[in-house]
């Protein structure tokens, strides 16, 4: 005997309850994978990116490691300097600096972040 799905069974519909994206971080040998939907802000997205990659940044970035990537002023500071600015590509294909668009459009845009040195970011999100 078939067992016949009805066209609202809620297990035929895509989950869009997750957001995942692959994040990379320059000199880190490993990928990581987070749900963006998981979070509620670009601050708690930059903390918990500054914990997975924590033994990679407090060589490079002293003792602070990401924990301030989001704050306007140290991303000036960033671009500048050899520290590291989180990036992102967008539907279309572009690379953009994380913080660019309010929150909720960048977790629809995301496709995957890049952690990459602040000197490899210069002319981005301009």
């Amino acid at each position: 005997m078939a067992v016949q799905k009805s066209n609202t069974d809620e297990s035929d519909k895509p989950s869009s309850s997750a957001a995942y994206v692959k994040v990379s971080m320059d000199g880190a040998p490993y990928l990581r994978k987070v749900d963006l939907k998981l979070y509620k802000s670009y601050q708690e997205l930059s903390d918990d990116l500054a914990n997975m990659f924590r033994s990679f940044t407090i060589g490079n970035c002293g003792s602070q490691g990401m924990k301030d990537f989001m704050n306007e002023s140290k991303l000036i500071d960033l671009l500048n300097g050899s520290d590291y600015v989180p990036t992102y590509e967008d539907k279309d294909g572009d690379w953009m600096l994380v913080g660019d668009v309010p929150w909720e459009m960048f977790v629809d845009s995301c496709k995957r972040l890049r952690i990459m040195k602040g000197s490899e970011a210069i002319g981005l999100g301009t």
